[in-house]
Order: structure tokens, then sequence, then C-alpha cells
């Protein structure tokens, strides 16, 4: 199999534009033969860089396929950092396909899934968080989020990593010198140069995992699910929040069986709501267990958990403390009372900040609700600082302020050598974000997810 590693070797071809018809489609071609290859699909001796030029599309055996523009980027200065043209043509699947089968006969090969923004990584014009970026800004649901791939393309959120690679890299320095000159009258492990330049590798990684866990929530959203006991609510809130009759609402408890899934945004923020059967004790039928059993599960993989609770026959959400041992560990819960126009109880939110007091029939208090969903998820809207992220980026950031924590605690006993170690992991725990360390296994699944002519 061919390594991951050695792109640029052959000239590569596929279609750039989504499936289907439309008025244009794009073939697009990048590597070292990709301008000859080019101009005998369009009969052309010689190139021009970067100009426009209408020609017609033949086969082997002279019969035309399409005719349209032919446009050539000369490497480095193209997206892949090698030769790239563009075959532009009606957007008819089977032309498009024919126009890649005369570049596979001419001498290109099909590309893989991501493999131009993969050599744009290798031949460096793309580090792999930028590259990352670009498939995060063409999976865009939210101008908010894609504003935010931009960003991370154009090297926002990289920035912030190298910050904080740097940091670490004058501290493993001044680690170093610790570890080489033991014998110097000053402890160089001690004292306020040590301490200042931890505060900064310290002050660098929160902001980069700070920036990257909002970036992770703007790209994938919050998948919030809406449980409680039978006619509580559930559906009313859902449909309140959807904005739409998305569940049918019915005085008469159990109207809601199975799962029933919505999607909405909270100022860009991507919002995955769930309404689910209702919980109790009664044994019911099999649907009705069925059900429960569903709606158990899904809360066992939500980010947050709204358990519902009618404030007029549950003021105190005794409903909650029943139903306590079988809510997922770990998964946070916000307490909803709600109906409390008919409890006479205000619309608030609770001393906690994890309980509110709402009225889903009546909108009251709905305002609260989603300022809270936003806030416990550390979302800060859309600023100029916001770049897209995925949790791969999460977890290496993680990582690197794990072991950036137990160098601090080595550093407090004085072993410099294991200091100099949980930094070293630090440091390759970020480089794997922008690929300054990257496998190749790791390289595969990254590309492997992006689309084909991209």
């Amino acid at each position: 199999m061919q390594s991951r590693r050695s792109a640029g070797v052959d000239t590569i071809v596929a279609i750039a534009t989504p499936p289907g018809r439309g008025g244009i489609g794009i073939v697009r071609l990048s590597g070292p033969n990709a301008s000859a290859i080019a101009a005998v699909a369009g009969g052309l001796e010689r190139l021009l860089p970067r100009r426009a030029q209408f020609r017609v599309f033949r086969d082997a055996d002279g019969s035309v396929i399409d005719e349209g523009l032919m446009l050539h980027f000369p490497g480095p200065g193209s997206f892949t950092g090698e030769d790239v043209v563009e075959l532009q043509a009606h957007g008819s699947p089977v032309l498009l396909e024919a126009l890649v089968e005369r570049c596979v006969k001419a001498g290109a090969r099909r590309a893989r899934p991501g493999e131009f923004s993969e050599r744009a990584f290798l031949n460096k014009r793309l580090d792999l968080a930028q590259a990352e970026a670009v498939a995060d800004l063409i999976a865009a649901g939210s101008r908010q989020a894609a504003r935010a791939a931009l960003r991370s393309m154009h090297g926002h959120f990289s920035n912030l990593v190298h910050a904080a690679v740097e940091a670490l890299t004058l501290l493993r320095v001044y680690v170093e010198a610790a570890i080489d000159f033991p014998d110097e009258d000053i402890d160089l492990l001690s004292g306020p140069a040590i301490q200042a330049h931890l505060d900064k590798a310290r002050s660098r990684l929160g902001v980069a995992e700070n920036a990257a866990k909002q970036g992770a929530l703007l790209s994938r959203g919050m998948h919030v699910v809406i449980a409680g006991r039978p006619n509580a609510g559930k559906s009313t809130l859902l449909n309140q929040l959807a904005g739409h009759d998305a569940a049918i609402v019915s005085p008469v408890a159990g109207t809601t069986r199975d799962l029933l899934r919505e999607r909405i945004h909270l100022d860009g923020l991507p919002l995955h709501l769930v309404d689910t059967a209702g919980l109790h004790d009664a044994t019911g039928d099999d649907i009705e267990r069925e059900g429960m059993r569903r709606a158990r599960a899904e809360m066992a993989r939500a980010d947050r958990v709204l358990f519902v609770i009618d404030t007029a026959t549950d003021p105190h959400g005794d409903s909650l403390v029943a139903e306590s041992a079988s809510l997922p560990e770990g998964v946070p819960v916000t307490r909803v009372f709600n109906k409390c126009d008919l409890a006479g109880h205000p619309v608030g939110v609770g001393s906690d900040d994890d309980s509110l007091w709402i009225s889903a029939s009546t909108g009251a208090g709905l305002e609260l609700l989603r300022a809270h969903l936003k806030t416990v998820m550390g979302f800060e809207g859309d600023t100029e600082t916001t770049v897209s992220a995925r949790a791969r980026h999460v977890e290496a950031l993680a990582r690197a302020r794990e072991s950036f924590e137990a160098a601090g605690q080595m550093l407090k006993l004085r072993h410099g050598e294991l200091v100099a170690e949980e930094l070293r992991i630090a440091q390759d725990a970020l480089g794997e974000i922008t690929g300054a360390v990257t496998p190749d296994d790791l390289l595969g699944k990254i590309f492997g997810s992006f689309c084909i002519g991209k």
C-alpha cells in the first residue's frame, strides 16, 4: 500500500464538485503531469498560468466529451503546492466522469478521499489543523460555524497551539539547563524565573484548550435529552425550543413512546434535542418498557439532561429524586420546573444555577433556559476569536495539560529528568494537532473522512 507521506509522486484526478447535476462541474488534477494531462484532454499545447482558456474536451478517439474552461495553477503557488489544473465543464455526472476517465487514460490516478488537502499538508501549504478546517468549512451548518472554520483555515487556532508549544519549549530549555549544570550555586528549578515560565505555559495551554472546546462545540453541537415523568410537559418544551409542532402534545400521559429528534440553533450553537418517553415505575406494556429503555440509553449519551418536573403536582422535584439512581453517572442534569404558571411560582433561576422555573405552554422562562444551555456548555457566541476545532484537538490538549501538571508536581520534588520527560510528552501531544508529530495511520483516518475532490 502506498504510504500517505509519498504524495506528489504521481498525478491525481477527481471530481471536485458535489454529486448531482448543476450548471457547472469541476474536475481537478494535481501532480507533476497535471498540465500535460489536461493539455491532452483539451487539445492544447501550452496552458497559460492563472488564465481561463476555453477548450473543447475530447476523448482519446477524438470524440467530443464537452466544452468548458481550463485553469492552470502552477506549483508551488497552488492549493496543494503542486501543479494544479481545473477542468470546468457542464455539471452532468456522466460528462464529469468521462473527463475523469480521459485523464486516467492519459496517466492520472483517481484521488483518495481528502488527498488534495493531504498533499497541501505534506507540501507544507497547510498544517494539519488548517487542513481539517477546510473540511469543517465545507460541512459548516451555520454562518457562525463557517466563520470559525475560516479563521482556523487561516491559522488562528494553529497560532494558539504554536504559542503553547513555544512556551513549553522555553520551559524545557530552562529545565534541561538545570539538569546539565547541577553543580551551579543557584538552583535553577526553584525561584521566580522557573515559576514565570510555568505560569506562561499554563496560560497559553489554557487559552488553546478553551478555544478548542468552544470550537468543537460549535462544530458538533450539544446533545440535550429532555426527560422526566409522563405528562410533565417534555413534548411542549421540545416544540417551544424547536419553534414548531415537532411532537404531539396531549393531556393524556404517555403520548411520546419513542425518541423524537430535532436540530436547532441557539445563536449559532447547534443543539441536538431528543424528546423521550416518560419515566415511571409502573411496568406498563412492552412498548412502554422499550420506550423507557431507549430514553435511559439516550441520556447516557447526552451532553446534558433537561429533567422536566411538573411543578403543579411535584413542587419539590421528588420525581427526580426517585429517578436519580437510574440517571447516567457523569452526565449533568438541569432541573426544569415546568408549569410554574399553574403552581403560582415565579419564573426564574435557582440558587444552584441548575434549576429553572418556566412555563413551556406560555413560553415564559424559555430565554432563561436558552441562556442557561449556552452558559453550561461554555458557549460565548460568535466572536473574532472563535475558531473551529475537533474532538481530537480537545483530547490532545487535555493530554498536554495533564502532562504539564504532572511536570509541575515533579518540579516540586526537584526531579528534573521527570519534569523534562513530562514536558516532552505534553509538547508531542500539541504536535499531533498541527501535524508536527503525526503517525501515518492518524493521517489516514483524518483525510479519509474528507470528500474525494478535496
